[in-house]
């Protein structure tokens, strides 16, 4: 067999095989994964904001594309619903292992009279070292939570509590390209977002 034909036959099974590589690849994309958090379908994308984090320094949300980025808004005076939400975000890290390097958890304070960058930073870091915690203004505070539908308001509470923060519960997911694509209701429980953090890193 001349070997042009030779040639011309391996690049022909070359080119399909490149095909049917990347049609399968684009099959697993495209299956919907099975989840305990609720999908966004379609994804959409996230609102970029600016915040501070320790140190005075400047936060972008878009700073952490090409990482999963589990975001929920909360503050340090939180009594129950935010140690709970960081105690479950930490139990899942640790189930990830070296995984979970490719997953960015951020704090924002919806307390910013009370949580400065530095105080918000320390506190979420006291669960995880790898947990960023952000502040601002009242006025770039409000402008997040916005953006992410999240809602909160002050309430009278006691003379050892000081006043409390109503707020949404929910933790929001950014895939790497920065759009969300899950939320994982409060109370889910670690072994449920660990699972499902699992199925986003395998695609």
């Amino acid at each position: 067999m001349p070997r042009l034909r030779l040639f011309l036959i391996a690049f022909v099974i070359g080119l399909v095989g490149v095909a049917g590589i990347a049609w399968i690849s684009q099959q697993v994309r495209a299956t919907p994964l099975t989840l305990n958090g609720v999908a966004v379908e379609p994804p959409r994308p996230a609102t970029d904001f600016t915040l501070t984090t320790s140190a005075q320094k400047k936060v972008n949300l878009s700073d952490f594309r090409g990482q999963y980025v589990l975001l929920f808004f909360g503050y340090r005076f939180c009594p129950d619903v935010c140690p709970l939400t960081l105690q479950e975000l930490k139990k899942a890290s640790q189930t990830l292992g070296p995984q979970a390097e490719r997953i960015q958890v951020l704090m924002v304070s919806v307390d910013p009279e009370r949580d400065t960058p530095d105080l918000i930073d320390a506190h979420v870091k006291q669960f995880n070292p790898n947990f960023v915690g952000l502040s601002g203004t009242a006025e770039e505070v409000a402008l997040a939570a916005q953006a992410f539908n999240i809602y909160y308001a002050k309430e009278a509470g006691s003379v050892n509590t000081g006043y409390l923060v109503s707020h949404s519960a929910s933790i929001t997911m950014l895939d790497p390209d920065g759009n969300i694509v899950e939320v994982f209701p409060f109370g889910l429980g670690a072994e449920a977002i660990a699972a499902d953090l699992q199925a986003w890193l395998a695609r």
